[in-house]
């Protein structure tokens, strides 16, 4: 039986309260002011508290940051009298679960309630769980939340808040634009998004639009009809219609010119498409998650993004943390790389050695995710041993080695183990090396690693895909 503290100063309320999630089979304590609330907080645990905004000793605010400083594996929903969304976002960000305001509807509450602590249950979770233990929760009857094999749950504070601002959002049909910088697993996030949605089994659709150029946005966006234009040699089903049902994910959106973000507008306020050369509308029903690492707001400012657009797509917000904020969820990571990395070259290596794991927590990670995913699978591939070694790090990681035995010369030696040593791959190697430096110079800023690297972007784009250098 999960256990409710409700904090309210206004007595009908509180115990009405408390009769309905009782008759609901909650094991329910009723406090009248913050600081008796805290008392019964020292005392025994609790899986949430409601707390009304307004208190005599203090308010909803303060109670939320008190509760999660101390007891961080109790969920919050704050209620309140009125609506305002910038207290609510504020609140959302400081770690309620949710806002609600009066007067309240029982099925509202209750659904609110059971999802609040459905959510706390997996942000307390320390591991995946396990198909089984999933299979366990089915036949329970609970929730069982689907993330991707490179979807890793952390237990860094960082880690946490994204996983609930995930399930926060997740069931909802909001757009969503997830920040962060190159390499952060926005795309991961994206899917994590989908598949804890209603639309799950509906398809997820990826499109990069960094790589698009302006005269086939319009097409791969939106489709064309066979003859339409000159090339179009038959019919072609665009992104958005691919998405029907399901969700689209726009990568890198802040590289879109301005025409083909004012057809995208229309787009999203109108839910209709047409295929280019065709009269027909088709409506749509797709939810939009958008990724960018830049400043879309610093964009608008520049008249490079339309702000009418900007607010169509951000109606959530997250914010995903660099890899070097996560602390040693580094560390479930690698572990989780080196699974994948294993299952693909029919390896069974089981671990990192001492002085890996010290590179691994010191070093900075400038690429973030994608990085340490690209050094995992290349340490995998070199090594033969039934640990991953310093040797088997590229050179800029490896310097980060605690231990003074560790020469230079056993990494070379061992980069080159098992390759012919023949032209090719050492143009191949020094061709990798120099596209990895450029896109860490620039925080894996594509275009600007296409200009420095004087190619275009679609070359680049190539390149990084035949190297492994693109996944998100």
């Amino acid at each position: 039986m999960k256990k409710i503290l409700i904090v309210d100063d206004e007595i009908n309320i509180g115990l009405l309260l408390s009769k309905f999630l009782t008759r609901n089979s909650f094991d329910v304590t009723s406090a009248t002011s913050g600081t008796s609330a805290m008392d019964y907080l020292a005392k025994d645990h609790y899986d949430l508290v409601l707390c009304d905004y307004r208190l005599e000793d203090t308010d909803g605010k303060e109670m939320l940051v008190k509760i999660k400083d101390n007891y961080p594996k109790t969920g919050v929903i704050i209620i309140t009298g009125y609506s305002d969304i910038k207290l609510a976002v504020e609140l959302i960000k400081l770690g309620a679960y949710d806002y609600i305001t009066k007067p309240l509807y029982p099925d509202e509450i209750l659904n609110t309630i059971n999802k609040a602590i459905e959510t706390q249950i997996a942000l307390n979770a320390s591991t995946q769980d396990t198909p089984q233990a999933n299979a366990e929760k089915v036949k329970a009857g609970k929730t069982v939340y689907a993330f991707t094999d490179e979807f890793v749950i952390g237990q860094s504070g960082a880690s946490k808040d994204l996983m609930k601002q995930i399930l926060l959002v997740a069931p909802t049909a909001y757009s969503v634009i997830l920040m962060g910088d190159s390499g952060t697993g926005k795309e991961s996030v994206a899917k994590a998004i989908h598949l804890n949605s209603p639309r799950k089994d509906k398809p997820f659709v990826a499109m990069d639009c960094g790589s698009l150029t302006k005269e086939l946005a319009g097409s791969e966006f939106f489709g064309h009809e066979k003859g339409s234009f000159t090339g179009a040699l038959y019919t072609k089903i665009g992104h958005f219609e691919m998405a029907n049902g399901g969700t689209l994910f726009l990568d890198e959106v802040g590289n879109l010119s301005y025409d083909i973000q004012a057809a995208l507008l229309r787009t999203v306020q109108e839910r209709k498409i047409k295929r280019i050369g065709s009269t027909k509308e088709i409506d749509l029903d797709v939810r939009i998650i958008v990724a960018t690492n830049e400043n879309l707001q610093d964009a608008i400012a520049k008249g490079r993004f339309r702000e009418d657009l900007y607010h169509r797509f951000n109606e959530f917000s997250i914010n995903l943390p660099p890899i070097s904020q996560r602390g040693k969820d580094i560390l479930a990571f690698a572990e989780s790389f080196l699974q994948l990395a294993n299952q693909e070259l029919n390896k069974e290596i089981s671990g990192f050695s001492e002085e890996v794991i010290d590179c691994f927590l010191t070093y900075n990670w400038p690429g973030n995710v994608r990085e340490l995913k690209n050094v995992v699978r290349r340490a995998t591939l070199l090594t033969e041993t039934e640990e991953i070694q310093v040797k088997a790090l590229p050179l800029e990681i490896s310097t980060y080695a605690k231990s003074p035995g560790f020469e230079l010369a056993d990494h070379a030696e061992n980069a080159e183990k098992g390759k012919p040593r023949d032209l090719k791959n050492a143009a191949l190697e020094a061709e990798y090396e120099t596209i990895l430096n450029v896109l860490r110079e620039v925080n894996f800023n594509k275009t600007k690693a296409a200009k420095i690297l004087n190619i275009d972007r679609k070359t680049l784009y190539n390149k990084m895909k035949a190297i492994d250098l693109d996944s998100k």
